[in-house]
């Protein structure tokens, strides 16, 4: 079971600034919880950009490529009328319904695979049993630290975030 310290902010301002005074400290920064998008954050946390673009295009490159493959199979292959004397394959009618259908397919692929990335549906999380947290989404911000295993430095943690202007500081088990 791991142990993370909250430390609760009422500014932005004061939460970047926490975050880039931890890495002197010692301490690992997890995680951020924000009300509003805060310039320079996601740098300081280390997040990374997801591929869930590459991921839709592929996504949607595939679908209109099978969709094309089945319009020519069934208009080719499986049962070719000639109507007036046109060519059987003719890509420019064909490819209408596979744009369309790609464009669907990109969007079921990305929304699949935001899924997949964010771990929904997340039903309950340990961040939710913490008092006070459901300010996060309207006037509070969080940062979630990585707890230190000796007690003393663990003290040390705490006062310094308070010393800061950490308005809160308080445990999280996982």
């Amino acid at each position: 079971m791991s142990r993370m310290l909250l430390a609760e902010f009422a500014t932005g301002e004061a939460l970047l600034g926490a975050a880039r005074q931890s890495k002197q400290r010692d301490l690992r920064v997890i995680d951020a919880f924000t009300p509003v998008p805060v310039d320079g954050l996601a740098e300081l946390i280390g997040a990374t950009p997801t591929r869930i673009r590459l991921v839709m295009f592929i996504g949607g490159i595939t679908v209109a490529a099978l969709f094309y493959l089945l319009e020519w199979y069934s208009a080719v292959v499986n049962y070719p009328v000639n109507s007036g004397g046109r060519p059987l394959h003719s890509w420019l009618p064909f490819i209408l319904p596979p744009f369309a259908t790609g464009i669907f397919g990109a969007a079921l692929v990305g929304l699949i695979s935001l899924f997949l990335t964010a771990g929904l549906p997340r039903l309950h999380d340990p961040l939710f049993a913490v008092e006070g947290f459901e300010r996060v989404t309207q006037d509070r911000f969080v940062l979630v630290f990585e707890r230190p295993e000796a007690a003393q430095h663990d003290e040390a943690a705490r006062a310094w975030l308070t010393a800061i202007g950490a308005a809160r500081v308080c445990e999280m088990k996982t």
